[in-house]
């Protein structure tokens, strides 16, 4: 919007960088350009403002699919002045020179008749398509059809209008519509939620399974280990009671190795000194039995007196006590003759 400032008789206006001002006296063109400021007396002169920014138009369209469903479009349509005093001859753009504003509603009026035209090219679109494929690919093709449609538009180029872009933010049908469409899919992702919950639970159903398999295994595992265990506990029982007897009878047989040892080493023992006494006996023996072959061959040739006398000194001394001793004269005469007459040889000799 245009600033106008009063100064008595005279005025002055300056319009934004965005603005086109198209300046009328007298009915003819005296200056135009964008961002203008100047003076002028308001009683001869005109002033038009044309926006040269880019403009966005929100568009909102009802209509019927070719089967026969209401679908409603929104979108956004962005457009610009390419020909500004093309426009301002087509359009009143005419302000007021007291407030700077326009006197009708020009972009009102050109939005209209832009978004009118979007419209019918959407109209074209939705009539000739079913409601699944534009709610599939609904807002591309409406897009493109918008924007290709205005761009060729002449009439758009006649009047120095230009489309940047047209965007398509939804196209939905009635409300029973989209409940009737989105049941499939509620019922397809149910499903597939139904089958994940399924496959989790199969799956978690075979892993307990494996689960308790592999605790059965364990069980088996361990069980056999046990048997195992108790085996080898037993033959070491037996092995350890066999050992021990082996051990027993190996220290009896010692020992009665030992004892018949030490039965032969005494046996043996009492052999050599019965032996030994035996012999002892037997030397002792022979040594009287020589020694009294000796006396006995001695007593030969000894006399008859001397054998008396000898016979007397044994007899002596195998008694201890001599009570009476009776000697006769016949037993005592003779013998002390043979005596005497020994003794009588024996110093002559």
């Amino acid at each position: 919007m245009a600033e106008i400032r009063r100064l008595l008789f005279v005025r002055h206006l300056r319009a934004e960088a965005s603005s086109f001002v198209l300046h009328y006296k007298d009915g003819e063109l005296v200056r135009s350009g964008r961002g203008l400021a100047f003076w002028f007396m308001p009683l001869s002169t005109s002033v038009a403002e044309v926006p040269m920014d880019d403009r966005e138009l929100a568009l909102v369209f009802h209509g019927r699919s070719s089967d026969f469903q209401e679908i409603t479009a929104q979108g956004v349509l962005t457009y610009r002045v390419v020909d500004p005093q093309t426009l301002a001859e087509r359009v009143d753009f005419g302000v007021d020179l007291t407030s700077g504003r326009h006197l009708e509603e020009p972009l009102e009026k050109l939005g209209l008749s832009i978004s009118q035209l979007a419209a019918q090219l959407a109209h074209g679109v939705v009539a000739t398509s079913p409601v699944r494929v534009l709610l599939e690919s609904g807002c591309e093709r409406l897009r493109a059809a918008i924007e290709d449609g205005l761009r060729a538009d002449e009439g758009l180029a006649d009047v120095g209008v230009e489309i940047v872009s047209a965007r398509i933010g939804s196209v939905k049908p009635s409300a029973d519509v989209e409940r009737a469409l989105e049941a499939p899919t509620r019922e397809r992702i149910q499903q597939d939620a139904d089958e994940a919950a399924f496959s989790r639970r199969a799956m978690a159903v075979e892993k307990e399974r494996a689960i308790q398999e592999n605790e059965l295994q364990n069980r088996i595992e361990l069980a056999r280990k046990e048997e195992g265990l108790i085996a080898q506990k037993g033959a070491n029982a037996r092995r350890e009671k066999t050992e021990e007897a082996e051990a027993t009878r190996i220290s009896t047989e010692s020992d009665v190795a030992r004892q018949r040892l030490l039965s032969e080493g005494r046996a043996q023992t009492i052999r050599s000194d019965a032996e030994a006494q035996a012999a002892a006996e037997r030397a002792r023996e022979a040594v009287r039995i020589e020694a009294e072959r000796l006396r006995m061959e001695i007593a030969k040739e000894l006399p008859t007196d001397v054998l008396y006398a000898l016979a007397a000194k044994e007899l002596a001394t195998k008694l201890d006590k001599i009570e009476h001793l009776s000697i006769s004269p016949e037993l005592l005469g003779p013998a002390l003759t043979q005596l005497i007459g020994s003794a009588t040889r024996r110093l002559e000799g």
